[in-house]
């Protein structure tokens, strides 16, 4: 088992920026890809980010550019980095985490853009 949580959702105004972290723990060997998703009321969850354990990342369209993740993998941590922030991006946002091929998941964090 691997527990997930994240931090660091918020309130921002457009153009601001959110820090978000995943911290994993539980029963861990090799955790290849950890990501962030987000889902919107209404929509569907999407892939926002995510990084293999050699720190090969992908990234949605909609946030190349403005949101970075990096990952320690000794510290079996995850952030995204998040700027340039747009109303379009208020979302519940998910660390997932994928070992033995099963996925793990967070219980989500909750960021809000203001226009």
């Amino acid at each position: 088992q691997v527990q997930l949580v994240e931090s660091g959702g918020g309130l921002v105004q457009a153009g601001g920026s959110l820090r978000l972290s995943c911290a994993a723990s539980g029963t861990i060997f090799t955790i290849n890809p950890m990501g962030w998703y987000r889902q919107a009321p209404g929509k569907q969850r999407e892939l926002v980010a995510s990084s293999t354990s050699g720190r090969s990342t992908k990234y949605a369209d909609s946030v190349k550019g403005r949101f970075t993740i990096s990952r320690d993998n000794a510290k079996n941590t995850l952030h995204l980095q998040m700027n340039s922030l747009k109303p379009e991006d208020t979302a519940v946002y998910y660390c997932a985490a994928s070992q033995a091929g099963y996925t793990y998941w967070g219980q989500g964090t909750q960021v809000t853009v203001s226009s």
